[in-house]
């Protein structure tokens, strides 16, 4: 299984965090839990949503440890290391719970938060030791991030022979048709310069920007040039991939310049997000928006497919060792997750698992292999719509009943973000198989709607935000912690 490689220190690096991060909790454990998805697959709105529960104790019945009142409740704490952005819940659920309601902004960049959580253990030695307490942290990162690690394996001569192949490939014009335009008219022997530089960027940039919107994944990496976060406009983003030279080049050449950004951006930008943050998780969520993908088609589908295999390999997992738990941790659970399954009726749920397992089938064999387990499941952080159903023709229809946001566009119907529509959204296919050959994409009436407009109250007084499957998924990233 293919692993970063990573070098002494960065090894050492990892070790003393991970012995700092033990030593704090000596007395308290911590869980480090990942969660992070492609763009759009709704990082920000399953953490809000995790976090809110946990803290108004929601409708979670598939969650053990509340289901058996052995939840005792949880608070939010400041996060250990305070050179991490906190990620915004408050701001977040301001949004959802405002007079007009509104999706909280996507993940940009790497944030992180501490939960404490109090328990009842269901150990028979539980009695005399009284409630326990653990540290839940959870860290939220784009998914983008993770299409860089394939990079640290590869050189600039290999990555751009890579990315160029890619963007010349039939069908790519419209997307890549620009920057290599661009990269044909410059010389990449003449002496290095910012202007060439900044300018051939920002075409690579455009492309990739590009093939995002027709539903390219694996074609993005670095993945800092779609999600820059405080890196936006610094050198080592400003680089792109340049043919081979048939001579050495000198130091001062434009080839050297964009070489050296380029290794740059590896050494100080890609391992250090591996050392400081990716190499010490211990449970792992990937939020994938399947139903984005099946609407493109099935090119999209298997781009999804690759990209998702390519990045998971590069997780530390495996089951973890208590004994070794102080100096080298690992990801002993994973948890695939497609999101937006209020976007499809109930009864095709268990197809949109098949699909995602199907999606995830070589990644969850390796994770398996290495002594990890896994999980798939079709869920909604937020539920956005309700389900009813419609005739027509004679023929008794489920539908969805929801409000489009402002924008969305369906059959020639523009909508105004106020209106409340029921929708037939189309069927999943019996035969995930089918998605991955040749033809059209899946006939889905994909819109994206805006969030529940009244939120019912429990006693307390707190926003109650419907859901599927949280509690389930819950259950299986932290449940056993909590026995």
């Amino acid at each position: 299984m293919p692993q970063p490689p990573t070098n002494i220190t960065d090894e050492l690096g990892i070790a003393l965090s991970n012995l700092a991060d033990s030593a704090t909790g000596v007395f308290t454990p911590t869980l480090r839990l990942g969660v992070t998805g492609l763009s759009r697959a709704g990082k920000t709105i399953f953490i809000t949503a995790l976090v809110h529960n946990l803290l108004t104790q929601g409708r979670l019945p598939g969650f053990a440890p509340l289901a058996e009142g052995r939840f005792i409740g949880a608070r939010l704490a400041e996060y250990p290391d305070a050179t991490i952005p906190r990620f915004a819940y408050e701001q977040h659920m301001a949004a959802l719970s405002a007079g007009t309601p509104t999706w909280p902004e996507s993940t940009r960049r790497i944030s992180q938060l501490r939960l404490v959580l109090k328990f009842q253990s269901a150990k028979w030695w539980a009695g005399m030791t009284g409630p326990a307490i653990l540290n839940l942290d959870i860290v939220d990162y784009p998914g983008e991030w993770l299409l860089d690690l394939p990079l640290l394996g590869l050189s600039f001569a290999e990555w751009s022979v890579e990315a160029l192949e890619r963007a010349r490939q039939p069908g790519h014009e419209d997307e890549a048709g620009e920057f290599l335009r661009e990269l044909d008219s410059t010389d990449i022997a003449k002496p290095a310069n910012d202007p060439d530089a900044e300018r051939l960027a920002a075409a690579f940039t455009t492309y990739l920007r590009r093939s995002r919107e027709h539903g390219a994944l694996s074609t993005l990496p670095p993945g800092r040039f779609l999600l820059p976060g405080d890196l936006e406009g610094s050198p080592a983003l400003t680089f792109a991939p340049l043919p081979r030279p048939q001579a050495a080049q000198r130091h001062s050449s434009l080839y050297a310049m964009l070489e050296n950004r380029y290794e740059a951006y590896k050494a100080q930008v890609v391992r250090p997000f591996f050392r400081d943050h990716f190499a010490r998780l211990d449970r792992q969520v990937v939020l994938v928006d399947t139903l984005r993908a099946l609407n493109t088609g099935p090119a999209a589908v298997n781009d999804l497919e690759t990209a998702l295999t390519a990045v998971l390999a590069y997780f530390r997992q495996g089951e973890a060792n208590p004994l070794l738990r102080p100096f080298s941790r690992r990801i002993d659970r994973i948890l695939f997750a497609a999101t937006k399954a209020d976007h499809v009726h109930h009864t095709s749920h268990d197809r949109l698992e098949a699909i995602l397992n199907r999606l995830v089938a070589s990644a969850s064999k390796r994770a398996r292999f290495a002594g990890a387990e896994t999980r798939s499941i079709a869920m909604a952080g937020i539920r956005a719509t309700s389900e009813g159903t419609i005739r027509e023709n004679g023929e008794t229809l489920p539908t969805l009943i929801g409000t489009p946001l402002e924008g969305e566009v369906l059959d020639g119907t523009r909508y105004d973000g106020r209106t409340e529509i029921a929708l037939f959204p189309g069927d999943l296919p019996e035969r995930p198989d089918s998605l991955f050959e040749g033809g059209n994409p899946v006939a889905l009436n994909f819109l994206r709607f805006a969030p529940p407009q009244h939120l019912e109250r429990n006693a307390a007084g707190d926003p109650v935000l419907p859901h599927i499957r949280l509690d389930r998924a819950l259950d299986y990233l932290i449940g056993d912690w909590l026995a």
